[in-house]
């Protein structure tokens, strides 16, 4: 698979998939294409976009089995400060939510972003030690604290109540009508 059109390495990105016996890691579908591993997070975006049931798992990406409905999952723009990292996924996932990923809009690098997969204490807990390593700072630095989220759960109903928490601890900013377009 080569770097080629955007078009024809989703559609192998797709193919890979569903040859796969098991999950397809980021890293791997991006060194069989070609490219970084940030364009195949992208891609895998947009597939799903265009209704691909493409899950991410903690080993990689699968196709959800025919017949298997994906988890209803809603995208999240938010503002905070570092220090309120851990309270934010910690809401979200003490309300059965699991943050599948995060990403910042900038101005100059454009869409920068990381699977999480965090869907419970223990997560937040290890990506929070990851942060106090003092390697690297979360992306939302980046952007004055703005940073979405794609979040999944058992039904909307569940994804309502994530929404209302991250709204009463002020965390929620206002999607624009093209962050709701591109990003969804």
């Amino acid at each position: 698979m080569s770097a080629g059109s955007g078009d024809a390495r989703r559609e192998k990105i797709l193919e890979a998939l569903r040859d796969a016996e098991g999950p397809l890691s980021g890293g791997a579908l991006a060194e069989a294409s070609g490219v970084s591993r940030q364009v195949v997070v992208t891609d895998i975006a947009l597939l799903r976009t265009r209704g691909e049931k493409i899950v991410s798992t903690n080993r990689g990406y699968v196709l959800a089995a025919e017949g298997t409905a994906a988890r209803p999952r809603r995208l999240f723009k938010c503002r905070h400060t570092a220090e309120q990292t851990a309270d934010e996924l910690t809401c979200v996932v003490d309300l059965g939510g699991r943050v599948e990923d995060v990403f910042v809009n900038h101005r100059v690098y454009g869409v920068v972003s990381s699977e999480l997969g965090i869907s419970s204490r223990r997560d937040v807990e290890r990506f929070m030690a990851e942060l106090a390593s003092g390697v690297s700072a979360p992306l939302m630095e980046v952007t004055s604290g703005y940073h979405f989220h794609h979040v999944s759960a058992e039904g909307d109903e569940v994804l309502d109540e994530i929404e209302s928490a991250l709204a009463s601890r002020g965390y929620l900013a206002e999607l624009t009508d093209y962050e709701a377009a591109t990003f969804a």
